[in-house]
């Protein structure tokens, strides 16, 4: 088993649009991080993760502690992990509010995918293979579509061709152009930045543009359970589901046990240890994965596995992110036989990227797998170096939507959940 020679993290930022959501609105720059995995053999693994100063410190200290060890020794990045992760203060992170095993599970997971990276371009093997082999050759997206305003109000400089979508014209015109670009089946809706009643206006509008197409909502949180179930009557006939109205697991089971609609969730059912409240109340049906946080690729086959012990739904979240991480959700959906509903994607709304031959093609809103080893994609070290340089230069070391909004609302707090 060739074994890890250099382990590098490099910080990124990329330009991102002013998109609404329940805690504000995104900065001008998103954070990630780009790691390169050397092993033995002149071969180079790819992964990308959270480029936020709270995790990219610990990154940074464990990248050193990587040096040789096997390449899939996976065992041993989880020792590394969390003896760097028990002294990581999380009191000042709601993000981390039910434990290290989160904090740990992300970091597994950003250096997992480029050591699998570097083994699969080692032994001309796709990543897919790896997993258990592709049950399918393309993995379908959905758009996914913001409010948002018509320019950054700090960075009025900074380009942004979808202009402002904040009535129910603009966010089927928002759709219209999402879907003709890509080719979307389905159609989801961040929402929590409104009142509801305006929200489901809106998405009412774009199914009556797209009929019979698929659509979801989003409210990350920012729905009280009373209004939740009082919306539900109009909710029932518009969704194929609703995601995370409302933020706890208990009341995610009140409102799943008032409705045949089925609830999915990327913030209430986030770590393992989460499953026997979850199915003690029945309070999901659908689970979105997503390898960043829960602990890597392998972790993820993990947790499709008990999705389908369960008759639980599966699809995958997503945030802000580059090629490399997309790329990395499509091997671990296509390796994924109970994947039961399009996948998250942000990515049309990236316009940067940091893989060799640009950004990544979508057909008929899926991406194909490629045909080449590991990941299939490979680094650009002009664009890496570009990158890094827009994030030493933009000011920006964590994600603050909150502040952000600020800017546009003086005394604008992120209360949640606020209707």
């Amino acid at each position: 088993m060739p074994r890890i020679t250099d382990v590098r993290v490099t910080p990124i930022a990329f330009r991102d649009p002013p998109l609404l959501n329940a805690m504000g609105i995104h900065e001008p720059y998103a954070l990630r991080s780009i790691i390169e995995v050397d092993v033995e053999g002149g071969v180079t693994g790819l992964g990308e993760s959270y480029g936020d100063e709270r995790f990219l410190h610990p990154m940074q200290a464990i990248a050193p502690r990587l040096k040789g060890m096997e390449v899939l020794d996976v065992n041993g990045l989880r020792r590394v992990v969390a003896e760097v992760a028990k002294d990581k203060p999380e009191a000042d992170n709601p993000f981390f509010r039910r434990g290290n095993e989160r904090i740990e599970a992300r970091l597994v997971g950003a250096f997992e995918v480029a050591m699998m990276d570097a083994f699969g371009k080692g032994t001309d093997t796709r990543l897919c293979d790896l997993l258990g082999g592709a049950v399918r050759q393309s993995v379908p997206f959905s758009a996914y579509l913001f409010f948002k305003k018509g320019r950054h109000i700090d960075r009025p400089d900074l380009e942004d061709e979808w202009g402002e979508v904040i009535t129910p014209e603009q966010l089927v015109g928002e759709a219209k152009r999402m879907c003709g670009a890509y080719g979307f089946g389905s159609i989801k809706l961040k929402a929590g930045a409104f009142p509801p009643e305006q929200e489901i206006e809106a998405l009412e509008a774009v199914g009556e543009a797209f009929p019979g197409t698929p659509l979801r909502i989003d409210p990350n949180g920012n729905w009280h359970v009373h209004t939740t179930i009082r919306l539900l009557p109009r909710l029932e006939p518009l969704l194929e589901y609703l995601e995370d109205p409302t933020f706890s697991i208990p009341a995610m089971g009140l409102i799943q046990n008032a409705t045949s609609l089925p609830l999915a969730t990327n913030m209430c059912t986030v770590a393992f240890a989460h499953f026997p409240e979850t199915i003690r109340l029945g309070a999901v049906r659908i689970v979105l994965a997503d390898h960043h946080y829960w602990g890597g690729l392998r972790a993820t086959a993990d947790l499709a596995r008990i999705c389908d012990t369960w008759g639980l739904g599966l699809s995958m979240h997503s945030n802000s992110h580059m090629g490399i991480s997309l790329m990395a959700m499509t091997h671990a959906a296509a390796a994924t036989p109970n994947l039961t509903y399009a996948c998250d994607t942000h990515y049309p709304w990236q316009t940067e990227e940091v893989i060799e031959g640009g950004r990544v093609r979508f057909e008929q809103g899926s991406v194909t797998l490629p045909d080449g080893p590991g990941l299939g994609v490979t680094l650009d070290k002009d664009a890496l170096a570009r990158l890094h340089e827009q994030y030493t230069t933009c000011g920006i070391r964590k994600r603050d939507d909150g502040h952000q909004m600020q800017k546009y609302e003086p005394g604008w707090s992120p209360i949640r959940p606020r209707y």
